[in-house]
């Protein structure tokens, strides 16, 4: 039988080798530094919007690890509102997609603000609103009552990856776990940020959610290294990626001793790579304010530029008249009459193909505009 981490006499005293993760966290500071600097000549605006799309990231990978699906759309719009970002049109949001953006928001928007039993006990109230994961009824902004293990395979070959602490203990860890975390830092704060997902997805307190709040404290964690709310890149997006590398240390470092160098060294590395990847989000913001300002001073309705931000975001796809119609709430005449106002402007540019469906491109982008129906 396994012996969890939390069994050993040592718990939770974790141990570490500083030399060996030394390297790791030099490159770390080259990398953060150099990103810091770079955003910074980016001016206000410009970091706002890439914190807009990183934050995005965040809130819809976190999710899609636990295999939830969210609308980017919905949560873009959703933390835009709440930033105060013109996000070209505002996108209704599902409760579901409400609740995590919330507990994302709070966690690094509100990181200097201690981490309270209440504060967390909100979080998953917001994770879970109706009181139910998928059609199982759990226990909702408290402390778990029930064992806890975390399987897989079908029924009679299921295989046990993990066994969490019993529920008659969650108070107590969990009263030092927040002890520590809000105590002065003994540690690098990126170290601290890694020891404080691994810490609480051990003791797993909750029914459910226990992975995207195990990682929105991390991100709170890592706003502190950063010295900064916005977000410059998505270490939630680097985790899906690595899904299955990621789940695998977890269990491995869940056993055996009491030292968790492999779950550090590899929360370094993958914080590494999100660091590296912030090329595509900061390429796509350029890209996006580039197309701005060479179409600057057109007139242009609130329709059209809540399409051509779509365009220039998100969209995926063929785009009907209809469809316009139907994301910019108006009848399919109107559509047609903004469609064919942006191409006198010079806006979206029809491609050679024809037809009965003619397919367009926003000038100067690779971004398509297809099937727009040239009849009622």
């Amino acid at each position: 039988m396994a012996v969890y981490i939390y069994q050993l006499t040592q718990w939770p005293h974790f141990e570490w080798d500083s030399e060996r993760l030394a390297t790791s966290l030099g490159k770390l500071r080259y990398q953060h530094g150099k990103l810091l600097g770079r955003m910074e000549s980016l001016g206000f605006s410009l970091r706002q919007e890439a914190s807009l799309e990183n934050l995005t990231l965040d809130v819809v990978k976190s999710s899609e690890i636990e295999g939830e699906r969210l609308s980017a759309a919905q949560v873009r719009s959703s933390i835009g509102l709440r930033l105060g970002i013109d996000v070209g049109g505002v996108v209704p949001a599902d409760r579901n997609v409400e609740g995590i953006v919330e507990v994302m928001m709070d966690a690094t928007q509100h990181y200097k603000q201690p981490l309270t039993r209440e504060r967390i006990f909100g979080w998953h109230a917001a994770l879970f609103p109706m009181g139910y994961s998928g059609k199982d009824k759990i226990t909702v902004g408290a402390w778990r009552t029930d064992k806890m293990q975390v399987v897989s395979g079908p029924e009679g070959r299921k295989i046990v990856h993990f066994e969490a602490l019993g529920p008659e203990v969650l108070e107590q860890e969990m009263e030092k776990f927040l002890e520590w975390l809000n105590g002065q830092p003994a540690t690098d704060p990126v170290i601290k940020a890694a020891i404080a997902h691994f810490w609480f997805v051990t003791i797993h307190p909750f029914d459910d959610g226990n992975g995207r709040i195990a990682r929105a404290i991390a991100d709170r964690q890592l706003v502190w290294a950063d010295e900064t709310p916005q977000r410059f890149y998505s270490m939630s997006a680097q985790i899906h990626k690595e899904k299955d590398a990621y789940y695998k240390i977890l269990e491995e470092t869940q056993k055996g001793t009491i030292d968790i160098t492999e779950w550090l060294e590899w929360f370094l590395g993958c914080l590494g790579r999100a660091l590296a990847n912030t090329s595509e989000t900061l390429a796509a913001v350029l890209a996006k304010k580039a197309w701005w300002d060479q179409h600057s001073g057109r007139e242009l309705n609130e329709r059209q530029l809540k399409m051509i931000n779509k365009m220039l975001d998100d969209f995926k796809g063929k785009m009907t008249s209809s469809k316009w119609a139907s994301l910019t709430k108006t009848s399919h005449d109107t559509a047609l009459r903004d469609i064919q106002d942006l191409v006198v402007k010079g806006v979206l540019v029809r491609e050679a193909s024809g037809g009965r469906s003619t397919s367009y491109v926003l000038e100067g982008t690779t971004a398509v505009l297809t099937g727009i129906s040239n009849s009622n």
